[in-house]
């Protein structure tokens, strides 16, 4: 290789956990040797980092490497992460790619690129993921406004629909020593918000013998670091410690996401879910009874295999019943090698985006609910660093996007705001109260 630094560009998919991969593995790549690009630049490497969690993620990873390649024909292209775990084959297929990393061989990549020329064949390294898998440090630093701070990895739990723990492993995590030491990191560089990312992330502790509200506990003792976000956590690892600490704790904020999945005690059944829909109502009543303004979001698939219309409408109404924020809502989508892969009575495709409209409908209308009882309170934000349309924008403590006219001085700041009326595109406008 010659002295003229090559250029690589990063492009992830997915999860806020891709995000603190990619951002650790860009700082492998040794400075005096590459030059970090935008994912719209012209490159001589594209790592592409994947996603698997449905098919539509597939099919966007696909498209993703096809542009970079189409972008830049001669460019060294690198696909690496969960479906590059699980489908080495069919990436390796698509003419232009370079090299296949699994989920541990990408945290190497450096040390797997000799010679930054095109392939003739695919180099595929993605090994059989085993018991004793590493757990591989990562955060992010300078690619936002926060930072996606890595707790846990993997998962035990073996839910029928999900083919992510054949992607990442059994469920492992560093201890909270280590983890405060990457908090301190981040602080040094002027992080104010850390979103605490992993597969199953409240099953922090299985390698360590520690637990998730030990780490919180110790997470909230680090100078520098003004508010902690949990990025989402199961229901039956949601503890009423955890929201009591979050009562009384203004550096956790007061924004849970707790995949629910269906409404349906049957459909949870198929889905090899550890709780029922009486355990997700209970969590939900007490968030609202300790933070009356917490913000609430639940995953949902719909159409999952045998859900009969009974089943969707029992869904639909244990829904509605709840003081939820938003939903986050996934048609079903069958993956291979697993349990809901062989189930009989399919759902029609169409049958499956009706359902969808019908929650991501009642989900507008239950974040239209959740903004008009905020209107008039007063929250903390932290603004984000760009300017779209003569306002600056950024997220309330509970999950609320707010924004504000422009003002250089606010951006990556925490401000305490008013909340004053929702904008016709659905965000909500705020003013400076300090």
């Amino acid at each position: 290789m010659n002295n003229v630094r090559k250029k690589v560009a990063f492009h992830t998919l997915g999860c806020k956990l891709n995000f603190a991969e990619t951002s650790t593995i860009s700082r492998s790549f040794p400075e005096d040797m590459f030059e970090r690009v935008s994912a719209g630049s012209k490159a001589d490497i594209y790592v592409i980092n994947t996603c698997t969690v449905t098919a539509a993620a597939d099919k966007k990873c696909r498209q993703a490497i096809k542009r970079f390649i189409n972008m830049s024909p001669e460019a060294f292209i690198v696909a690496v992460g969960c479906y590059a775990q699980l489908n080495p084959k069919e990436i390796s297929a698509i003419p232009g790619v370079d090299l296949v990393l699994g989920s541990n061989e990408k945290f190497n990549i450096a040390s797997y690129i000799s010679k930054i020329e095109k392939n003739r064949l695919t180099e595929i390294h993605s090994c059989t993921l085993t018991e004793r898998d590493e757990f591989n440090s990562s955060f992010s630093i300078g690619d936002r406004t926060r930072s996606f701070l890595k707790v846990q990895d993997g998962c035990d739990y073996g839910c029928s629909y999900c083919a992510i723990p054949r992607a990442r492993g059994i469920s492992r995590n560093p201890s909270i020593a280590h983890l405060i030491a990457e908090t301190s990191k981040i602080a040094q560089n002027g992080v104010k918000e850390i979103v605490l990312t992993g597969v199953n992330t409240g099953d922090f502790g299985k390698s360590t013998g520690e637990t998730f509200l030990e780490l919180l506990r110790e997470l909230i003792k680090v100078e520098g670091i003004e508010r902690f976000r949990i990025s989402s956590i199961e229901p039956n690892l949601l503890t009423d410690e955890i929201i009591e600490l979050t009562a009384v704790n203004k550096k956790i904020l007061p924004h849970f996401h707790i995949p629910l999945q269906s409404g349906s005690d049957k459909i949870l059944g198929l889905m090899r879910r550890r709780y029922r829909c009486s355990l997700f109502e209970t969590l939900v009543y007490k968030i609202r009874e300790k933070i009356p303004l917490a913000g609430i979001g639940a995953d949902i698939i719909t159409g999952f295999p045998s859900e009969t219309d009974n089943d969707f409408i029992d869904s639909l109404n244990f829904i509605k019943t709840l003081p939820l924020s938003y939903l986050h809502v996934f048609p079903f989508s069958e993956r291979p090698d697993t349990v809901a892969e062989t189930l009989p009575d399919k759902i029609p495709f169409a049958e499956k985006e009706r359902r969808s409209k019908i929650l991501m409908e009642l989900s507008a209308e239950k974040h239209n609910e959740f903004m008009k009882m905020n209107v008039g309170k007063t929250t903390a934000v932290l603004f984000e660093k760009t300017k779209k349309d003569g306002f600056i924008s950024g997220f309330s403590s509970n999950y609320i996007k707010v924004r504000h006219a422009w003002q250089p001085k606010l951006a990556g700041t925490i401000k305490q705001v008013r909340m004053t009326e929702i904008s016709a595109t659905g965000i909500m406008s705020v003013e400076l109260i300090d």
